[in-house]
């Protein structure tokens, strides 16, 4: 992780600057200034380029003065068009293109941004993720991979303040990220839940697991009848985070933890199953987001409950056409052993519903590959049974980047997974609307009035390539999409 300083203006300008410029080559008030300094050296060097300042547009000037190795003109597109997301995109921009190992970074308020600093602080932090925890001989990267940034501002104890809480929503995200990334064979339903104890526990967050013997006492029928092929014995971890002055239900996010999803007896194809130590993603951006609260202290009451189970095939295996019994009460026709995510969803679902009687409940959960087929990897799919909160939801989204799709529900779609021989069946016949059919199975175990949003982060929570705003491997979508909503909706 990069350090990032806050500190007053320089009397002297030395090493590696960093400043903005706006479409048409438009140089900020800091940038006149760095200009001034060097007699004109930035608007030449620029006027020679094939730089516009458009957003996310960089130019590298070389050791355009004695103390000066390089300055860097980021572009931010219309000036008056600059929101905290473009700031942001340039942070990781910059990280990911610059070569410098420390830099002073010049920044100067916008109409609409007070400390456009901390967005592009943020960015350049979150980009500045890697997993190399099991590489014994180091990837080779750059001498001059940046490890400090340092941001010049009028008033640095308030830029340390409000930069706080993105730091600690960075960790959220890290955390995320590192557990997406973990393999099966070290984190599995147990590993997952004494992390969950060693780590969020220290923090406020009390932590409550349940193994297996409990699972069956209780009756979550639909969750054991997926773990039953593992020798890995599945697990509930119940987390829950009371801040200062927090009142009244609670706000709970639940999240599918399937450590490993071999597809059980219906085995998924050889090609890419390797990828499916993902399938936990859901779980994995609860347990981030969860941290998240706990590190700024947030004043809110949540719950998040995961999910934890291995879908394996063996002699103990559920078959298809298996029938069982969710904690609810209701029935359920296995027709396929791989549409399992929701049947653990359908039991800490209600689960959550029936002990904690939460105000809004959201699930997120790497559910279906249909929803990859109609979304890509720009969108997560989003359910709701309320339009208000899918509303919210849709904004925070735009807010962050983690862009979510709103697709309908309809009772047509719930006919689909209607069956003779149970209450639903765990897929439905037609082979269409495979995403809306999953949602629909869900929303058969809530317990009413709840206002409830199911995200499909599927297509969202990996990414198979290095891009300038991602590193190769988990994103961790989704953590900074629920902070900004439990902010902006559920603090006190």
């Amino acid at each position: 992780m990069i350090s990032i300083v806050f500190q007053s203006f320089p009397s002297h300008f030395s090493g590696t600057l960093v400043v903005s410029a706006f479409e048409g080559r438009v140089l900020s008030v800091s940038a006149r200034k760095v200009d001034t300094h060097l007699h004109g050296a930035l608007t030449r060097a620029l006027g020679v380029q094939a730089f516009s300042g458009k957003a996310r547009e960089i130019c590298t000037i070389l050791a355009p003065a004695p103390d000066i190795d390089q300055v860097i003109v980021v572009g931010l597109g219309q000036e008056d068009a600059c929101i905290t997301r473009t700031l942001e995109e340039a942070g990781r921009q910059f990280f990911a293109q610059v070569r410098a190992k420390e830099a002073v970074v010049f920044l100067d308020p916008l109409p609409s941004i007070a400390q456009p600093a901390l967005a592009f602080a943020e960015g350049a932090l979150l980009r500045s993720w890697r997993f190399t925890k099991y590489r014994t001989t180091k990837p080779e990267e750059s001498p001059l991979r940046i490890t400090s940034l340092t941001f010049a501002v009028e008033d640095v104890v308030a830029a340390e303040r409000a930069f706080a809480p993105l730091l600690q929503r960075a960790q959220g995200v890290f955390a995320a990220q590192d557990l997406v990334s973990e393999p099966a064979n070290i984190l599995y339903p147990e590993s997952f839940a004494l992390r969950a104890q060693e780590e969020l526990a220290p923090l406020g967050v009390r932590v409550e697991i349940l193994d297996g013997a409990q699972l069956k006492k209780i009756g979550m029928g639909a969750l054991l009848g997926v773990a039953q092929g593992s020798t890995r014995e599945p697990r509930v971890v119940v987390l829950e985070w009371k801040g200062p002055g927090a009142q009244g239900a609670p706000i709970a996010f639940a999240g599918k933890g399937l450590t490993f999803d071999s597809g059980g007896i219906d085995l998924k194809p050889q090609k890419g199953m390797e990828e499916m130590i993902h399938d936990m993603a859901g779980a994995a951006v609860v347990f981030g987001f969860m941290k998240t609260l706990a590190l700024r202290k947030a004043p809110v009451h949540t719950v998040g409950i995961l999910g934890l189970a291995e879908n394996m095939p063996s002699g103990s295996a559920q078959r298809p056409g298996d029938i069982v019994k969710t904690l609810s009460g209701k029935t359920v026709h296995v027709l396929n052993t791989d549409a399992e995510g929701r049947l653990v969803l359908a039991d800490i679902l209600w689960y959550t519903c029936d002990r904690f009687n939460p105000r809004i409940l959201i699930d997120l959960a790497t559910l279906t590959g249909a929803i990859s087929v109609a979304l890509g990897s720009e969108f997560a799919g989003l359910f709701a049974n309320d339009d208000t909160l899918a509303d919210h939801l849709l904004s925070c989204g735009i807010a962050t980047g983690e862009k979510l799709w709103r697709l309908p529900m309809t009772k047509n779609f719930d006919k689909d997974i209607d069956t003779d021989v149970a209450d639903v069946k765990n897929l439905g016949t037609s082979g269409e609307g495979g995403s809306i059919t999953a949602a629909q199975f869900l929303k058969r175990f809530l317990k009413e009035p709840v206002s409830w949003a199911h995200l499909d982060i599927a297509g969202t929570s990996w990414t198979r390539k290095t891009t300038p705003l991602m590193e190769k491997g988990a994103t961790g979508f989704g953590v900074r999409l629920l902070d900004t909503f439990i902010q902006q909706h559920g603090e006190c």
